[in-house]
C-alpha cells in the first residue's frame, strides 16, 4: 500500500509541477515554432482526483480485512 501511495503522491507532484509550466506561460515560440503547453482545466481535474485518491488511501492505511472462522468445539 505504501508503493501506491508514493506513487499517488509522485504523480501529484508532477501534476503541481506541470499546473506551474501551464501558468507561467501557455505557449512560448522556439524560432518558427510555437508550442502549445496542456489544457489548464484537465491537469487541475487530475489533480482533484489524485487528491481524492490520496486521502482514500491514507484514510484506509490502517484498515485491514480480518477474516474470522468459526468453530465449534
Amino acid at each position: 500500500m505504501g508503493d501506491t501511495l508514493e506513487r499517488l503522491k509522485s504523480r501529484l507532484q508532477l501534476y503541481y509541477e506541470a499546473e506551474a509550466a501551464v501558468l507561467s506561460g501557455q505557449s512560448y515560440r522556439i524560432g518558427t515554432r510555437t508550442l502549445q503547453r496542456a489544457d489548464l482545466a484537465q491537469i487541475r481535474q487530475a489533480i482533484k482526483e489524485l487528491e481524492a485518491q490520496i486521502e482514500i488511501v491514507e484514510r484506509n492505511a490502517g484498515r485491514s480485512a480480518k477474516r474470522i472462522v468459526l468453530r465449534d468445539i
